[in-house]
């Protein structure tokens, strides 16, 4: 740890601990995360999807390794002076241990925060068990706070995304992770205003995490802030509208018209925010 990271770390924690709502957006690589700088962001956070595709993969548990994971994450952080928490799956280990040694890599790599998932990535039994779900977190608990700096952990709570929507159990699982020691709850998928209110509702005072960009929500970041949301994150979306705009633009190149040029970003634009 060096000077930086400790600043970072606590820039990052003081982000979560004030009222106003932490929009904390996905870069899928350096020159994302330095465009994300450059609009003002406060702080990042990575996406393993974004990277799945950048790297030319499908995103799926296994497909990505921690190694992959922690290279793009390293370069994230070197590429501006902001606060970056990783996406670091299900810590790329079933077992708790080998989800604090995860957590300990990421910390080495500059990182001040990350989050960890309790899917399992097996088609089975897609969620982890209870038991060892509070385990793997208090493992990374127990690995975030032997670090001589605050590493802000984000526990996940994966039901809705793997089509148990059983908003009961993903309470329980949220409220035992924040038992555990877990800093930010997070359990993406959710819609609804009703939902959200109950994770809210249940963790409290602890900051929740709200994903956006799966699909158009009916609701704004005003109204979720006065839900009590203390973060929204956007997972993917943002690498698939810079993907959906450069296939839009190769179709229409494969199509024989250049019209796409008019839509794209001014080259002395880019080249400025890439200079900073």
């Amino acid at each position: 740890m060096d000077d930086k990271q400790l600043q970072r770390a606590l820039t990052f924690q003081a982000l979560h601990r004030r009222d106003e709502l932490l929009v904390l957006p996905n870069p899928w690589d350096a020159g994302s995360a330095k465009i994300l700088a450059a609009l003002g962001f406060e702080a990042l956070a990575t996406t393993s999807a974004g990277l799945a595709f950048t790297l030319g993969r499908p995103d799926g548990e296994g497909l990505i390794s921690r190694e992959e994971t922690l290279d793009n994450a390293r370069a994230i952080v070197a590429a501006t002076p902001l606060p970056v928490a990783a996406d670091l799956e299900n810590g790329f280990a079933d077992e708790p241990q080998g989800c604090a040694d995860t957590l300990l890599q990421a910390a080495a790599c500059g990182l001040v925060g990350g989050s960890i998932e309790d899917a399992s990535g097996r088609a089975d039994a897609p969620i982890y068990p209870m038991e060892l779900a509070v385990e793997r977190i208090r493992a990374s608990v127990a690995a975030a706070r032997s670090l001589p700096f605050p590493f802000t952990l984000c526990a996940r709570a994966e039901n809705f995304l793997h089509g148990r929507e059983d908003l009961s159990d993903t309470l329980h699982r949220l409220e035992a992770y924040a038992e555990a020691g877990a800093d930010v709850l997070y359990a993406p998928g959710l819609t609804t205003r009703a939902q959200i209110d109950a994770v809210v509702r249940a963790v409290a005072p602890k900051p929740v995490n709200v994903l956006m960009g799966l699909s158009a929500s009916p609701l704004t970041l005003d109204e979720l802030a006065a839900l009590g949301v203390r973060r929204v994150s956007v997972g993917s979306s943002l690498a698939r509208a810079a993907f959906g705009g450069f296939l839009r633009a190769a179709r229409e190149l494969r199509q024989g018209s250049t019209d796409f040029a008019r839509d794209a970003a001014p080259f002395a634009e880019l080249n400025d925010m890439f200079t900073r």
